[in-house]
Order: C-alpha cells, then sequence, then structure tokens
C-alpha cells in the first residue's frame, strides 16, 4: 500500500501520536511519502520510516490509495487542493481545535489505520465549488471544499455584490460582502453568517451576504447546476476573493463566475463517524438540562 501524508507543525503533545503512526505504517511495510515541508518539520522531531519520500504540490501522487491529513480542518482544505481530480480518499486525523472535517484523534490513529487496512469504513463524496476568474487569480487551483468570498479590504466602506443566476439578476447585495458555500462548508463561514446547515448530500450552493446593509435578505439555497456570476461596486480601489483559506486583493474589474466542480472530494469515514453524530459532538447539539443524555443519547 501507498499513503501520502500532508500536515501543518504540530505542538509536542501530539508528536508521540504521530511516531506511532509512522511506525505502525513502517510495520505494515506502507510505501510513505510525506509534504516536503512537514516532512522536514517531522524529521527535526522524530524517526522517519526508512524510504520515506518527500513530494511537493503538483508531483504526482499516482498509485497512492490513500492521503493522511494531519492538522486541523484548514489543513484538510488545503490537503483537497493537493489531491485534485485524482480523488484519492483523505483521511483527516485532528491534532488542531475543532475538527469538524478532521475527525479522528490523535488516539485514535491506530485504530484508523487498522480499519483503513480491514475496510471498516465508508466514502463520502462531497462537493466542490470551482471559481472562474478573468483573469486568473487562484493560479490554477480556483476549487474548494468550503466556500467562495467576495469581501471588502477597507475598515468603513461596504460593497455592492450585483448577484446573477444563469444570467438572470437576482439581487444587489450592500454587505461587507458575499459568501457562496457548498453543502461542506454551511458549518463554517456561511454559518457565521446565519445560513443553514445542510446535509453533505445535499446539491445546492448557500449564497450569504456578510453583515448586510439591507436588513430584509437572507441566506438563499440555490441548485448546484447553477452558475452564479457577480458585479461589484464599491469606493475602495479593490477587495478581496477568498477560496477556502486562499485570499487574493483583485480589481473591480475582475469577472468571476461560481459553478459545481466536475469532481468531487472524497473523505474517509470510520463506521462509527457521521455526519449527524459530528454535529451533535462539534456543534453541541443536544446539551440541554432537559436532556441529560446530551450528545451521547
Amino acid at each position: 500500500m501507498k499513503i501520502a501524508i500532508l500536515g501543518k507543525p504540530i505542538d509536542e503533545a501530539a508528536l508521540p501520536y504521530v511516531q506511532a503512526l509512522l511506525d505502525d505504517l513502517a510495520a505494515r511495510e506502507v510505501e510513505v511519502q510525506i509534504a516536503e515541508v512537514f516532512r522536514n518539520h517531522l524529521a527535526e522531531r522524530l524517526r522517519l520510516p526508512t524510504g520515506t519520500t518527500a513530494f511537493r504540490r503538483g508531483d504526482s501522487l499516482g498509485g497512492t490509495q490513500f492521503v493522511l491529513s494531519i492538522g486541523g480542518d484548514g489543513t484538510l482544505l488545503d490537503t483537497v487542493t493537493y489531491v485534485g481530480a485524482l480523488q484519492l480518499p483523505i483521511l483527516g486525523i485532528n491534532t488542531g481545535r475543532l475538527g469538524f472535517l478532521a475527525t479522528i484523534t490523535p488516539d485514535r490513529m491506530a485504530q484508523a489505520i487498522d480499519a483503513l487496512f480491514k475496510g471498516h469504513f465508508t466514502i463520502e463524496e462531497r462537493s466542490l465549488i470551482r471559481v472562474d476568474t478573468d483573469p486568473d487569480v487562484f493560479g490554477g487551483i480556483n476549487f474548494g471544499l468550503n466556500e467562495f468570498s467576495i469581501l471588502k479590504r477597507e475598515t468603513s466602506a461596504m460593497i455592492v455584490v450585483h448577484t446573477y443566476i444563469d444570467g438572470e439578476y437576482l439581487n444587489s447585495y450592500w454587505a461587507d460582502g458575499l459568501v457562496v458555500s457548498t453543502p461542506t462548508g454551511s458549518t463554517g463561514y456561511s454559518l457565521s453568517c446565519g445560513g443553514p446547515v445542510m446535509l453533505p448530500q445535499t446539491n445546492n450552493f448557500i449564497i450569504a451576504p456578510v453583515c448586510p446593509h439591507n436588513l430584509n435578505v437572507r441566506p438563499l439555497i440555490v441548485s448546484d447546476q447553477s452558475v452564479i456570476s457577480f458585479e461589484i461596486e464599491g469606493r475602495g480601489s479593490s477587495y478581496m476573493l477568498s477560496l477556502d483559506s486562499r485570499s487574493v486583493p483583485v480589481e473591480p474589474t475582475v469577472q468571476m463566475a461560481v459553478r459545481r466542480e466536475t469532481f468531487n472530494a472524497r473523505l474517509v469515514k470510520l463506521n462509527h463517524v457521521n455526519f449527524l453524530s459530528t454535529l451533535r459532538s462539534k456543534l453541541n447539539w443536544g446539551l440541554d438540562r432537559r436532556n441529560p443524555a446530551g450528545i451521547d443519547k
């Protein structure tokens, strides 16, 4: 088996678990390749298995069976950009904070690897959002798992986002910005803007204004078969476009549209983990004095 590992620098408390993970993979004679920056970070702190290789963004991951993302949800979002159209199954190991996407805690790494070898897991297909801009501003990596955002840069002046669905005028949002979210991203930025939570299999986008000045506008759910395009007005000379955790300043003349990407992200879920249990545990659903069982009920 061949496994690729990506990650961000981890704290001292998680190092013994990562060492145990590497030792376990070596004992199973797994061919391990680690993203170069993360490999350099680990090599200074741990014993890497003999034959471990490094890779960079753009290198071929062909022949890889699984990709391990070690960090938080941001690390997993970055991992999706490495995998891209290969659609390799990604297992998120949470050494960060919330861990809504990366659900495996460090103390369950060994159990997770054992489940991979025994086939005790399922694959969740997660839709991606694609952003087309003229000129290209995301360096060819123009897809994301969570959301696309248009945001003002100045602290005082709001922007106006004229929004169209399949060429038909929808609305002009006077706001600090606008978020277009996938179902996966419905528990992220969109949620903090008042958007609804959607199940991962839902074939929709959420359009949610950020701090709107039109107090009567609300988040809107639209089909992800739609093409959503925008025109921006504002007093500033530029604004921000964000795709998951990647942000770039752009001129108002940039043309942009979003649609569903033609390929998906594939997330590995162990048999005891599902979206509904994650909702209860990570968002504290069910914690109520009238429900003593809480999230365990």
